[in-house]
């Protein structure tokens, strides 16, 4: 059985009177890619927030590579390896994708840009920022400002920033939001290649990404995970089927 890498025990988050995580318990093993789905309003973005160390859970307990990092802020979880794109783009749009990558490239490394020194001349930033930019498939669009690439370049270029702090989970939300459908199937035709390389968690409404993508997949309706299981499970699942999948899915 593989090692888990993340668990998560009772972990609940409350905004007052809206209980957005119920007791939720989920473990996820190394090298799996496990998605979460469910409708609007069903918490999975605080789900992921809490799991990145964005927002701090109200109870409950999470455990990384089998330490826990419950108290800790997101800063210290990404550099234990914990790394995260956002459901809404998150990049400095007037720096060029290469200026974007080496950001996160110096922000895992510690390492500062010296006001004597240009960026562009920080080697040890510029090469890893380079070879992400290239496993993402924007090698030729290294030195296009963040604002001027495509909506779709623009999602890959946040995933390229969270490749380059060598993640050992990558958390994604949404990665394929808004893009359109040539630009949702080269996303997952490249998420593909990252399956057991990398551990992903991975949040998205595209049905089609998740039964492609997804080893396993939890299914959250009002806070609370209602099934774990394997794509053919969850989609023979009825609670599933009632509560989110609908009764025409097959």
């Amino acid at each position: 059985m593989a090692e888990t890498l993340l668990a998560v025990r009772g972990l609940s988050k409350r905004f007052g009177g809206l209980l957005a995580s119920d007791a939720i318990d989920l473990d996820v093993a190394r090298g799996e890619t496990h998605a979460i789905i469910g409708p609007n309003g069903a918490g999975k973005t605080t789900f992921i927030g809490q799991l990145a160390g964005d927002l701090r859970p109200d109870s409950g307990s999470i455990r990384f590579a089998a330490q826990d990092v419950t108290r800790l802020d997101a800063p210290h979880r990404a550099r234990r390896g914990l790394a995260r794109s956002f459901q809404v783009t998150s990049i400095f749009r007037d720096f060029s994708a290469l200026d974007n990558v080496a950001l996160a490239v110096q922000a895992h490394t510690g390492r500062s840009f010296r006001f004597w020194r240009p960026a562009r001349a920080e080697s040890a930033l510029r090469e890893p920022a380079r070879v992400a930019l290239e496993s993402v498939g924007l090698g030729a669009r290294v030195h296009v400002r963040a604002a001027d690439l495509a909506h779709g370049e623009q999602r890959q270029l946040e995933i390229a920033m969270a490749l380059a702090t060598e993640p050992r989970l990558l958390l994604l939300d949404e990665p394929v939001a808004g893009m359109g459908l040539e630009e949702s199937q080269r996303m997952v035709r490249f998420l593909a290649t990252l399956k057991g390389r990398i551990t992903i968690v991975l949040v998205e409404h595209d049905l089609d990404a998740v039964f492609t993508l997804a080893d396993r997949i939890s299914v959250m309706v009002y806070g609370r995970i209602i099934a774990t299981g394997a794509p053919a499970e969850i989609r023979g699942n009825e609670d599933v089927r009632r509560a989110y999948l609908g009764e025409d899915q097959t």
